[in-house]
């Protein structure tokens, strides 16, 4: 699915920039850093429309944030193929960062364990980051 299209399926208003971020986590294939987009996005960046439009996209579930330490921050695209209903995404899988070669990779087949949580509290998020190495770099 296009940028485009993805924008028209969440009913979010068609902005250059907007495009420009969802093609760019489309070409990359992987969760990637802000700075990984702002160099593709080149004379397209700008810092406080970029971080406008990453909180619309994330707020309409077109992106999700993955928050692997307090200065590692990688943005995953989710699939509008699968896992959609009703503008609502799922996202709930666990991410791989590798130590070595700092790549982080949504592992949509890993999916996040129910809690059993004391009465009363109720869950709305959860975020699992398994730390490693990657198979390219631990060799195998």
């Amino acid at each position: 699915m296009n940028a485009t299209a993805i924008l028209k399926l969440h009913e979010i208003k068609k902005t250059p920039g907007r495009i420009s971020i969802i093609k760019t986590l489309q070409d990359g294939c992987k969760p990637l850093s802000e700075n990984e987009i702002k160099d593709a996005m080149a004379e397209n960046y700008d810092r406080i429309t970029f971080y406008r439009n990453i909180q619309t996209l994330s707020a309409a579930g077109i992106i999700h944030k993955i928050v692997v330490d307090n200065t590692l921050v990688r943005y995953g695209l989710n699939c509008c193929e699968a896992q959609h209903e009703h503008h609502f995404h799922r996202n709930e899988h666990a991410h791989f960062y590798c130590e070595s070669c700092q790549n982080v990779v949504c592992l949509e087949q890993v999916q996040i364990p129910q809690f059993n949580l004391p009465t009363g509290y109720k869950s709305v998020d959860s975020d699992i980051i398994i730390r490693g190495k990657c198979e390219k770099c631990s060799g195998s």
